[in-house]
C-alpha cells in the first residue's frame, strides 16, 4: 500500500514540476516513488493508482490522520465503530481511541517509548515473553525480534484491523508471533503456571481498564512467570501532576502483596519492574 499524509500531499500539490519522488510506507524505510502528477487533467498517479487534485487538496488540510491508497481507491486509516479509531501520523504511528492516544508522543517517539520498556525487563533469545495488551505490536515485534517467543493478546478488534494497516506493525503477520483476541483478564487464565520468562504489561489507563490494575489480576501474572521471571508494567503517572495521586505507589504495593520482590519505579517508561522470587529467595521488597 501507499501512505499518505497531509505533509506528503502538500509536498506533491506544491511541486513544480511534473513529477516528485517521495516516501509512500511513512519513512518505514528510505526508499522513494516516482509520482507523476499531471496538472492538465488535475490527477497525481501512484504506483496503487491515480488520486485527483480535489482529493490531494483536502488530505493535505488533514494533519490528525493517515490515508492510504489501494487498488485504486483512497481510504482514511480511522475506523468508527462503537468509538473512533485512528492512526495518528507520529513516526512510526501510535494508535487514537476516542482521542486518547496509545503511546507516549511528547517526551519520546512511540519507537523510543517501546525499547524503554523491553530494556527494563531486558528480553533474551530464547525467553518466553506475554505481551498483555498488543495495540499495534511493537513491544511484540521488538521482543521477537530479540530473538523471544512471544504471544500477544489484543482485546478489540478495530485495534487489529488497524495493525493490519500500519506498515510498521507487518512483522506481527508475517512471523511466529502468536495473537490471541480477547481480553487478557480472561486470556490470562488459560496459560499453564510458570509458563513465561516475561510479561510485558502495558493496559489502558487505569480509568479505562481497571481491572488489568487488580490484586486478582497480579496473581495471575505471577502465577504464569517462571521463578525469577519479570514483569514491566506500565502505569503512567494520570493525576500526579494536578491532583497528588500517586497510581505507580498503589500497583507497587499491590505487586508486592501477591508475592513480587525487587519491585522498583522505570521512570524512563513510566512503569515499575517486579521479579518472581525464586525458590531460595527471601520476599525482599
Amino acid at each position: 500500500m501507499n501512505y499518505l499524509t497531509s505533509k506528503i500531499a502538500k509536498e506533491i500539490l506544491n511541486s513544480k514540476s511534473n513529477e516528485i519522488f517521495v516516501n509512500l510506507d511513512l519513512n518505514k524505510t528510505d526508499k522513494k516513488e516516482k509520482i507523476i502528477i499531471d496538472k492538465k487533467n488535475k490527477v497525481v498517479k501512484f504506483p496503487e493508482g491515480n488520486i485527483s487534485f480535489e482529493i490531494l487538496k483536502k488530505i493535505s488540510k488533514d494533519e490528525g490522520h493517515i490515508y492510504f491508497i489501494k487498488d485504486g481507491n483512497v481510504f482514511k486509516a480511522a475506523i468508527s465503530n462503537n468509538g473512533y479509531y485512528k492512526l495518528v501520523p507520529t513516526i512510526p504511528p501510535t494508535i487514537e481511541i476516542n482521542g486518547i492516544r496509545m503511546h507516549r508522543t511528547k517526551e519520546v517517539d512511540p519507537y523510543q517509548d517501546t525499547l524503554n520498556k523491553i530494556n527494563s525487563v531486558k528480553v533474551k533469545k530464547g525467553e518466553k515473553v506475554l505481551d498483555t495488551c498488543m495495540g499495534l505490536g511493537y513491544t511484540a515485534i521488538e521482543a521477537y525480534k530479540r530473538g523471544a517467543k512471544v504471544i500477544t493478546i489484543e482485546k478489540n478488534p478495530n485495534v487489529l484491523e488497524l495493525a493490519k494497516i500500519n506498515p510498521y506493525s507487518e512483522e506481527l503477520f508475517k512471523g511466529d508471533i502468536k495473537i490471541i483476541l480477547g481480553d487478557a483478564f480472561d486470556v490470562i487464565k488459560t496459560f499453564d503456571d510458570e509458563e513465561f520468562d516475561v510479561v510485558i504489561h502495558d493496559p489502558p489507563r487505569f480509568s479505562l481498564a481497571g481491572h488489568l490494575y487488580s490484586e486478582e489480576f497480579y496473581k495471575e501474572i505471577f502465577r504464569i512467570l517462571k521463578p525469577g521471571g519479570r514483569l514491566f508494567h506500565y502505569v503512567g503517572n494520570p493525576g500526579k501532576k494536578y491532583r497528588g495521586k500517586d497510581l505507580q505507589k498503589g500497583v507497587m504495593d499491590r505487586l508486592r502483596k501477591v508475592g513480587f520482590i525487587k519491585v522498583k519505579r522505570v521512570p524512563e517508561a513510566l512503569g515499575v519492574v517486579a521479579i518472581k522470587p525464586k525458590e531460595k529467595e527471601t520476599k525482599k521488597i
